[in-house]
């Protein structure tokens, strides 16, 4: 395993290339520079360098995995000798993980690589609006992961001093500077040339998740108790509409697995914000999502690593469409199925796969996060690889469009704000917008709503989306058991450390209670 480590603060930012951390192909390279690159988003100047830091984004370590691992929907088991990395999935789901830890450390880097590229764009002269209206949407994008996995942000000023110390902000105020930047945003951009570029309803959107976690954000203690003010849910009431009257909504009934295909750029009507990728340029290649979980026996070959939870496989009702199925041509041509696989697993031309050693390979519910076998734990497939007729994949350029921001967050976020104080001008009703949703999924209408069963269908609906541990903090059930972690861990954990060489090397950074 190597690691580069990055100054972020004191220093002018060097290149920064991500850890590769298993002996199974573990992560995707991702490369950012002090030097800005030119344009690959089909952006002008120096925007192309920032979009470009986005790419991170789809690995399956780092700001994901910090995301993702330590909740109810994830883990990543040792399997005999695979995956065990130093521990590093392990300590992120039992919530062990310290100031030194590698994706801890990594993801600080990535992050504040891409607020530092986008101020470069902000701060250049001749900028136009509509450059520095992207390039301000992005800078929150970044800024708001940041204050949501370290709450305090470091800033540096490009045309200061090489030497001088960044200035640090603490939780609110840096909420306070992500909101201006997305105000600005908002105000200055239109309809985007494409999903894969930032416009006025991604700013919209985005707006919308900041007010729903402003009272996380701005809470005198870590953790919570959190109090949801009306004003801020009326906030995102009317950003969620606005969203919605730029023409976006949910794909119909039997067209879930749509969002997610190889051809997820035309079929879905819900992307609002993503990384494009295509079959010869794949900047943010989606191929680590079904890799990461796939046995080595599949179609494609892949990494056999991570799985859910029996317990939130067991949330789905049957009918659900999001629980997975088959899916044309993916089922035909590989005998992949879409959702969740368990059971035995079947290859191309439905041939009964086999494990390494002879054995079948049935997935099953149970899992042990340190002594697994090659074959137990239930694995997610929510993007899938395009086959062709022989079964195989070329998925070095897989063309699945990469999702950062989704319609179907914007209708459950609105409901939230509503059942938590807010009011909508249209009349709707937090459970009827539940309902909507639950209906066209397949699933049976909810008889009433409430904090636990809204939690629920964000899992159900945004499961292995990277949103999981944010929704879990702001309701308050972050730190409960679940499989594999049996006690339940301190509220200081919803934060993670500030990486101790940054806290060493920049004096305004102060280091997060209980670390």
């Amino acid at each position: 395993m190597k690691k580069l480590t990055i100054k972020i603060g004191t220093t002018c930012l060097a290149a920064l290339v991500l850890a590769s951390m298993s002996c199974t192909k573990l992560n995707e390279k991702v490369y950012g520079s002090k030097e800005v690159r030119a344009a690959s988003n089909g952006s002008s100047g120096d925007l192309g360098g920032v979009y470009s830091q986005l790419n991170g984004q789809s690995n399956q370590a780092n700001t994901y995995a910090l995301q993702e691992h330590p909740t109810d929907e994830m883990m990543g088991p040792t399997r005999g000798t695979d995956w065990g990395d130093f521990g590093t999935w392990r300590k992120l789901h039992t919530h062990t993980w310290d100031a030194f830890h590698n994706q801890v450390n990594d993801t600080w880097d990535e992050l504040n690589t891409g607020v530092y590229r986008a101020t470069q764009v902000i701060n250049a002269s001749g900028v136009t609006n509509q450059v520095k209206g992207e390039a301000s949407f992005l800078r929150a994008y970044f800024m708001f992961e940041v204050v949501d996995l370290y709450g305090q942000a470091p800033f540096r000023d490009p045309a200061g001093s090489v030497d001088a110390i960044p200035t640090v902000y603490n939780r609110s105020a840096a909420t306070d500077f992500i909101i201006k930047d997305l105000e600005f945003a908002e105000a200055n951009l239109g309809t985007p040339t494409d999903i894969g570029h930032a416009g006025k309803a991604a700013a919209q959107a985005l707006l919308a998740k900041v007010y729903l976690n402003k009272a996380v954000y701005k809470a005198t203690t870590v953790g919570g108790p959190f109090t949801f003010d009306a004003a801020d849910m009326n906030k995102v009431i009317g950003y969620c509409n606005a969203v919605t009257a730029a023409g976006f909504h949910l794909n119909g009934p039997g067209k879930y697995f749509d969002n997610f295909s190889w051809d997820n750029t035309t079929l879905s009507t819900e992307i609002i914000f993503g990384r494009i990728n295509t079959s010869t340029n794949a900047p943010a290649n989606t191929h680590n999502r079904w890799r990461m979980g796939m046995h080595y026996n599949q179609s494609p070959s892949s990494w056999n690593g991570f799985t859910t939870l029996a317990d939130f496989y067991h949330s789905f009702e049957a009918s659900d469409e999001r629980i997975g199925g088959t899916y044309p041509k993916l089922t035909e041509y590989n005998g992949l199925r879409t959702g969740f696989l368990i059971g035995q697993q079947y290859g191309p031309g439905n041939v009964a796969l086999k494990q390494r050693g002879g054995q079948p390979l049935i997935f099953t519910p149970d899992v042990n996060l340190n002594y697994s076998t090659e074959a137990q734990g239930i694995r997610v497939i929510k993007y899938f690889p395009q086959p062709k007729p022989d079964g195989s994949v070329n998925d070095d350029y897989a063309t699945n469009t990469y999702i950062l921001l989704r319609y179907s967050d914007v209708l459950l976020m609105k409901a939230e704000a509503i059942m938590r104080g807010g009011t909508d001008p249209n009349g709707q009703t937090a459970l009827g917008i539940v309902n909507n949703l639950r209906t066209t999924r397949g699933a049976t209408a909810l008889g009433s709503l409430t904090a636990a069963n809204l939690l629920a269908e964000r899992g159900r609906e945004l499961y292995y989306e990277g949103w999981r541990r944010n929704d879990l903090i702001r309701f308050e059930k972050f730190n409960d058991p679940v499989d594999q972690r049996p006690n339940k861990t301190d509220k200081t954990r919803t934060l993670y450390p500030i990486p101790q060489r940054a806290v060493d090397t920049n004096p305004n950074l102060k280091q997060n209670a209980g670390y």
